[in-house]
């Protein structure tokens, strides 16, 4: 599938917000529990440093990021991102270039360090990519995770520098 990977604008917002709450409401991968609507979306996209979108070749939106600080102060050059792909085109390689958009952001924004805080063992193919594209595992950190079920699942952080 061919996509391109653009910031968002409030016209992406609607697709933005179902990918997003897809992802929140499989439970397995973002630590938010609330879905969004489309006051919240607005309000949590504007948010952000930044926002992509990647877009395929008929005008969907198929995936998204957002990118912000994962700390302030002497912490402040470290940003965090989170990644959406829809449902029906998942593993057909947008998360790896939306990560890959993300990482040129990251360093155009000043950041000189991405890392994710919280990614979820099991979640093996997120984990491949990261560390295909040059990201370290910090360690682990066990059960670190409520999943949707309720049991508890390790998490691995990662970073990259940038």
């Amino acid at each position: 599938m061919d996509v391109i990977v653009r910031k968002y604008t409030e016209n992406d917002l609607e697709a933005m917000v179902h990918i997003w709450n897809e992802v929140v409401e499989d439970g397995i991968a973002f630590p938010q529990e609330e879905f969004l609507d489309m006051e919240s979306g607005k309000t949590f996209f504007d948010g952000q440093t930044h926002c992509g979108v990647a877009e395929d070749e008929n005008g969907r939106i198929v995936g998204l990021y957002i990118l912000h600080p994962n700390n302030i102060g002497r912490c402040g050059h470290i940003c965090n991102a989170s990644y959406a792909v829809l449902k029906q085109v998942r593993g057909l390689h947008i998360g790896e270039k939306l990560v890959s958009d993300c990482l040129v952001k990251g360093k155009e924004y000043g950041y000189g360090v991405l890392q994710f805080n919280a990614v979820v063992r099991s979640n093996i193919h997120a984990r491949h990519l990261y560390e295909r594209l040059g990201f370290i595992q910090l360690g682990v950190i066990p059960k670190g995770f409520r999943m949707k079920d309720g049991s508890y699942e390790d998490i691995c952080p990662y970073y990259h520098e940038l």
